[in-house]
């Protein structure tokens, strides 16, 4: 058995030990989440020098500067589709199944979490896109402007000559040693993982209250992963057969690390790090295309975000006996898509985005205050979901780039 099956199945063992102590003893575990935090942390560490290096390396490995384009077109194209596709699922789905109905808004209040991002709007998604200091949105882990600048720096490198070789290489080099990094961080990912699991479980209250919010909105939860479940294992692989001409079941496994990795860590953009590590070395996607999908991906890429939110949106409205008609679904469904999309350097994005569906649909934001009790884990299914996406976007591309030569090479 090699190091990577040996970690893998150490994750797994992870995860479920963890699930089981914060299901039996409840809030004591909170006592590790320390562990948890610290695996966080280190992956986090690594998330801004890596997507520097990424982006720059990754829009000068696509050859002509002017070709750029055609390559990130054709990404964002994916990303809008399966977006898109994910959203529609989801609405259907909760038509079908009305999980809102027969469930009491009574005694539901505006979260503190929410109120004052009801100014959020589309706008701000839009001038998130720049920063008037890029040092300032590093320290605040603003990812969008940071990619922004680096595809810049990066495109203008490739005009510069041998000067500007030079300096990709230098950050090709910093590429190279931030993987070795985590590849060094991942040792610790059964120990982290464990205090993540358990401690977030632990803070819900353990089995015992975990079940009790279930038990108030089970078929909504029933709904949302039904939906992630129908994207994940049959849209997701339809892509990756047809155009990514890749076998599903050995790409998961292959993709498995970082999938798992994403469910006990809750975020892309710690994740990423792994996913680029997972495509390189076990899927073997080619580097430019790792090092320019994936970091763009787990910024903007947010399939299972925006079929949640298009989910949550309409059993609020089903709770609060909201009639949404085809218009109302169809403002839900280009709200979802877009703001998921865009909304990567707006502070608690997930929740800004919740927010700016609900208002765009004239839907109470009181409802919020019903599903986050459950949230922290529908955001984990969410995630995995999402990096799930990036990964076959990945794969996408990368055989499109062999099949049809998109960056002019």
């Amino acid at each position: 058995m090699d190091k990577k099956n040996t970690l893998l199945y150490l994750t797994i063992v992870g995860i479920v030990l963890g699930g089981f102590c914060g299901w039996r003893f409840g809030h004591s575990m909170e006592q590790v989440a320390w562990l948890g935090e610290m695996f966080l942390d280190a992956l986090k560490m690594l998330v801004i020098p890596l997507i520097v290096s990424s982006m720059i390396v990754g829009i000068s490995g696509l050859g002509d500067v002017r070709k750029v384009g055609l390559t990130g077109g054709v990404t964002l194209l994916y990303f809008m589709i399966t977006t898109g596709i994910a959203v529609v699922i989801g609405l259907v789905l909760v038509n079908i199944i009305q999980p809102g109905e027969g469930v009491s808004a009574a005694g539901v209040v505006l979260p503190e979490r929410v109120a004052g991002k009801e100014e959020a709007g589309l706008v701000d998604i839009v001038k998130s896109f720049i920063s008037s200091n890029i040092v300032e949105s590093m320290v605040k882990m603003e990812i969008l402007p940071i990619i922004i600048f680096s595809l810049a720096f990066g495109g203008v490198l490739t005009t510069l000559g041998e000067k500007g070789q030079a300096a990709i290489e230098f950050f090709d080099t910093v590429n190279l040693a931030i993987m070795k990094m985590v590849h060094m961080v991942m040792y610790f990912a059964p120990i982290g993982i464990f205090g993540l699991v358990s401690s977030k479980l632990g803070a819900a209250g353990g089995g015992e209250m975990f079940l009790a919010e279930l038990a108030k909105i089970g078929k909504y939860v029933f709904t949302v992963i039904a939906a992630l479940l129908i994207h994940a294992v049959v849209v997701l692989p339809l892509f990756l057969k047809i155009l990514g001409k890749r076998n599903p079941l050995e790409y998961f496994k292959q993709m498995s690390e970082a999938i798992l990795t994403a469910f006990s860590t809750a975020s892309s953009s710690a994740t990423m790090p792994v996913t680029i590590d997972c495509a390189e070395e076990n899927a073997k996607i080619s580097r430019k295309a790792c090092l320019f999908v994936l970091p763009l991906g787990a910024t903007v890429n947010m399939n299972g975000t925006a079929l949640y939110e298009a989910v949550a949106a309409l059993f609020i409205a089903q709770m609060f006996d909201i009639q949404l008609g085809i218009t109302g679904q169809a403002i839900v469904f280009l709200t979802a898509t877009l703001a998921a999309i865009g909304a990567a350097g707006i502070p608690e994005a997930g929740l800004v985005t919740m927010v700016m569906v609900l208002q765009a649909a004239g839907l109470p934001l009181e409802g919020v205050g019903m599903l986050l009790a459950i949230d922290w884990f529908l955001d984990r299914c969410r995630t995995s979901v999402n990096v799930w996406s990036d990964s076959v976007g990945a794969a996408v591309i990368d055989q499109l780039e062999k099949d049809y030569n998109l960056g002019g090479k």
